[in-house]
């Protein structure tokens, strides 16, 4: 998925573990980039998928989402377990475009609901959440996923 822009929302595959750990590493988490590239393969042959957003150089901003069914549930529930965007490519849109690439993902799949999982007190992520048809949930926010006819 590109837009008029130059950006591009596609699968992360092992070649992008390189610059997910430069991105990752500017908000303190320090993952090498064999072990995110093990991480991007294993997501990607289970239940879920990595993917990024591109630019012109290293990523701009990475979504992690899996998916489980579960007892209660009438159909799959998609967690967001990581997203992230470069500092520089914030308030441009690269977050929501990521999030719209997870919810087709999810929707895919067969999920009926996207939930973000979300450490407390990040008001900026809060707001970005609610802005984006999420609600706050007791595990971070949660939102479903309409059946596009």
């Amino acid at each position: 998925m590109a837009d008029r822009y130059g950006l591009e929302i596609r699968s992360a595959t092992a070649a992008d573990a390189m610059g997910l750990a430069e991105l990752m590493s500017g908000i303190g988490q320090c993952v090498p980039p064999r072990v995110l590239a093990e991480r991007i393969e294993t997501i990607r042959h289970s239940d879920g998928a990595v993917l990024v957003a591109m630019e012109w150089g290293p990523p701009s901003g990475v979504v992690a989402l899996s998916w489980r069914v579960d007892l209660q549930a009438e159909a799959a529930e998609a967690q967001i377990t990581t997203l992230l965007v470069r500092e520089d490519a914030r308030r441009r849109g690269v977050g929501r475009l990521l999030l719209k690439a997870a919810a087709r993902t999810a929707r895919t799949a067969g999920c009926s609901a996207l939930q973000l999982l979300a450490p407390p007190d990040h008001p900026d992520l809060e707001g970005f959440c609610l802005a984006t048809g999420f609600a706050r949930t007791t595990i971070g926010f949660g939102r479903g996923l309409r059946k596009r006819a």
